[in-house]
């Protein structure tokens, strides 16, 4: 199982949500590419990073940070928030992001993630998939929709998407313990590479997601928080 070192980054800095609320941050750096450069040298083998002004509002006001984190470590990088055209994917995979997160646009023009998987493939685009009570929720989780995790999935296996990060927006920020039941309903039920994502707070967190079978896990807060060693986790996790 791949572990996920996240990033969140907003105004520059990175940060750190409740619930994805964005009155409610801790600001953990103001040089995101020194927390990406930390997370490397404990052996990370891919950093999460979100650009949550992205998200919100579709603008790409974080690309340097971004472009730092990228020239600062050899270690690949995922990066999701304000994906809106196919443009926007070139342009982060061209500043040398190895793989792009596709949120809100795979629930409001689902045949946009078609044509991103033909023109990049599947190995370049990932769907993250954000629910609310297991309905998918977009905008920067300012809005739900009316269609379920579970349908989207499905949606997406159809357009040979493999990789969808599913976050449990109740359990973001909050290190109560991942989703596990919804998340492994999602992997037995799709066959996709589920990465688990929000909530994850101990080694033990880990342990439950790695027995259902999902490709990976986002560790967010838990980092922050010290509640989880990188380096322990990683030995333990990726032999």
């Amino acid at each position: 199982m791949r572990l996920y070192p996240a990033i969140d980054i907003k105004g520059g800095k990175c940060v750190r949500l409740k619930q994805g609320k964005f009155n409610e941050q801790t600001i953990y750096s103001d040089a995101p590419y020194e927390i990406a450069m930390k997370w490397a040298n404990y052996g990370a083998s891919y950093i999460h990073v979100v650009d949550l002004d992205g998200a919100l509002d579709g603008i790409w006001t974080n690309k340097e940070a971004i472009k730092r984190i990228v020239e600062s470590v050899d270690v690949p990088v995922q990066t999701g928030g304000g994906i809106r055209s196919i443009r926007d994917i070139e342009e982060r995979l061209n500043l040398g992001i190895s793989r792009v997160i596709i949120g809100t646009l795979a629930v409001k023009n689902p045949v946009f993630v078609r044509e991103a998987v033909q023109d990049f493939g599947s190995d370049r685009i990932v769907v993250g998939i954000d629910a609310k009570d297991g309905m998918v929720a977009i905008n920067g989780w300012e809005e739900v929709s009316v269609i379920s995790a579970i349908e989207l999935c499905k949606q997406m296996k159809s357009y040979d998407v493999k990789t969808i990060v599913y976050t449990d927006i109740s359990k973001d920020g909050m290190l109560v313990g991942p989703n596990i039941n919804y998340t492994k309903y999602l992997v037995d039920e799709t066959g996709l590479d589920i990465i688990a994502s929000g909530g994850v707070s101990s080694i033990n967190d880990l342990k439950d997601v790695e027995q259902i079978n999902a490709e990976g896990a986002i560790i967010g807060k838990a980092l922050y928080a010290n509640k989880i060693n990188l380096k322990e986790a990683i030995s333990i996790f990726e032999k």
